[in-house]
């Protein structure tokens, strides 16, 4: 392949996009013939440039790329929504506008999950979802008359499953809230290893379980110890955290501002870091689509350093 200068790159990137609507960076890849790495580096300067928008939902590990004018196009990827979005999104989509407190639990916390295709607005202090591809202009009155009045089937259905309900107990409407976020979450889980944990729990004894609390409490210790170090750095740096996205073993993950722009912060609690390290980091900010920053307790290998400082000015690799 001849070599290729950034900004001819970036340009064949839109092309692409042009041609084939809303992509992944495997097929942005395949175009250019560029690494997945490098696509995504590539595309996410586009995006930080506001030439092009991301998507809110995630195929497999990597969000979809597209052009403004082709958002209504993002349809297609649908099908990678979980069970309970996808119901979301069917019915969204058939009905145009779903007032939110008329809506199943499950429902409800899925409509705030497929961001990019339930868009909220307000009408009469009451919050509705409009299908992302259907103007609020087309919210005319018979319409909100129409999800204002359910039909009595509908009705009969809901009273004879939950008999009890009060819609305007909000306390009971809070618990079934909860409860589908539980379930939604439940479906993230392998249920193997559900099983597999359930059986050893049940057949082991009581009495293993008391030396379990001490490793806890100490590493948690560990942990809290860490995390205040990183928060006090951070605010001599004035870096704002603005959440926690994961703490674990010797590794904490946050989202931060820095200097007005938001940036991913993987602190490792360790005075050595590793190249596997490194690309465990890139993984991270690749997948959250922002720019990182990396902590450690001590200093980066000088061969580490020499590796970064060679790749801040490599354009290209190519094969003779």
């Amino acid at each position: 392949m001849p070599q290729q200068n950034a900004p001819d790159i970036k340009e064949k990137i839109m092309g692409i996009l042009r041609r084939n609507g809303p992509s992944l960076p495997v097929h942005i890849a395949n175009g250019t013939g560029l690494s997945i790495l490098f696509s995504g580096a590539f595309l996410s300067e586009l995006y930080s440039d506001k030439k092009i928008k991301i998507s809110d939902m995630k195929v497999g590990s990597s969000p979809v790329y597209y052009l403004p004018e082709h958002e209504h196009s993002l349809e297609k990827y649908a099908q990678h929504l979980k069970s309970r979005e996808k119901d979301a999104y069917h019915l969204l989509k058939e009905k145009k506008f779903l007032k939110d407190h008329e809506q199943e639990p499950a429902i409800r916390v899925a409509l705030r999950a497929i961001k990019d295709f339930a868009i909220p607005f307000e009408n009469e202090k009451e919050l509705y979802w409009r299908y992302f591809s259907v103007p609020q202009s087309e919210f005319t009155l018979e319409k909100k008359q129409e999800i204002k009045r359910p039909d009595k089937a509908d009705v009969e259905v809901k009273h004879a499953i939950t008999p009890s309900e009060k819609p305007a107990d909000t306390p009971t409407l809070e618990k079934e809230v909860i409860k589908a976020v539980k379930v939604l979450e439940e479906e993230k889980e392998e249920p193997k290893t559900l099983e597999i944990f359930d059986k050893k729990t049940k057949s082991s004894k009581s009495k293993p379980q008391k030396p379990l609390k001490k490793p806890l409490k100490k590493s948690s210790k560990k942990e809290e110890g860490f995390f205040n170090k990183v928060k006090e750095l951070l605010a001599k740096k004035s870096i704002e955290i603005l959440d926690i996205e994961d703490i674990k073993n010797m590794e904490i993950t946050l989202k931060v501002k820095n200097k007005g722009k938001e940036e991913l912060l993987i602190a490792y609690n360790k005075k050595k870091i590793s190249d596997s390290d490194i690309l465990k980091a890139y993984k991270k900010s690749f997948e959250a689509n922002l720019p990182y920053i990396i902590l450690s307790l001590g200093e980066a290998p000088k061969k580490t350093q020499s590796l970064i400082d060679a790749a801040k000015s490599l354009t290209s690799i190519e094969k003779l």
